[in-house]
């Protein structure tokens, strides 16, 4: 069982993402949540696997709540949800370690597959997502002054990660086995310097290594 926490200030929304994971019988209620106040004691009571986070809440906001998370909790990995698909707020999520950001106009489908790309080690992002993250880092890029001495294999597993395929996904387009595909993205936030995937990709796409 996949256990999900959810932060959201709409109650609608909250309600809703409870009764998906009530049906979802592979997953479990990690706890809800109006805002991100008192989201590291929440996590050692509830211990959940995966958060769905909102980004404009009161008090303490979603991307603060996910610095916090990842300082402490490093493996929980974190879905963005949000109405906004601006620029700015994509770019922050992912420099913060979210590992995927989705709108909230995804459908269920959209939300169980974000889920289970994201546990399986993938990017969770819509298309509309992905496509305004590949321009927004497009724009930023300046040529790197670093070699962080990517191999073949390892720069062409980076350019998949972008894309959002999955560990299996990408063992599968490269032939090789999910296990390698798992030594290599180790092997990448070794050289990149970075602990999660949104990192790698913020890194990558500014110093034009994709």
């Amino acid at each position: 069982m996949i256990r999900v926490a959810v932060y959201d200030d709409n109650k609608a929304r909250r309600e809703s993402l409870q009764a998906f994971i009530a049906m979802s019988p592979e997953l479990e209620e990690a706890g809800v949540y109006e805002n991100c106040a008192g989201i590291q004691q929440h996590i050692q009571e509830s211990k959940p696997d995966i958060i769905l986070m909102d980004i404009e809440m009161p008090e303490v906001n979603g991307l603060e709540g996910v610095k916090q998370v990842k300082q402490q909790y490093p493996e929980i990995k974190i879905i963005m949800q949000t109405a906004f698909d601006d620029d700015d707020k994509i770019f922050a999520a992912l420099q913060a370690g979210a590992e995927g950001y989705i709108l909230k106009s995804a459908s269920v489908i959209q939300i169980a597959q974000s889920i289970d790309d994201v546990m399986k080690g993938g990017a969770a992002m819509t298309p509309s997502i992905a496509l305004k993250v590949m321009r927004y880092f497009g724009q930023q890029k300046t040529s790197s002054a670093v070699d962080y001495n990517l191999s073949p294999k390892e720069n062409e597993v980076l350019k998949h990660l972008a894309t959002g395929l999955s560990y299996k996904m990408i063992a599968d387009q490269m032939g090789i086995s999910y296990f390698t595909v798992n030594n290599h993205v180790k092997k990448i936030y070794e050289k990149l310097q970075v602990h999660s995937l949104g990192e790698a990709m913020a890194l990558a796409h500014k110093e034009k290594l994709i």
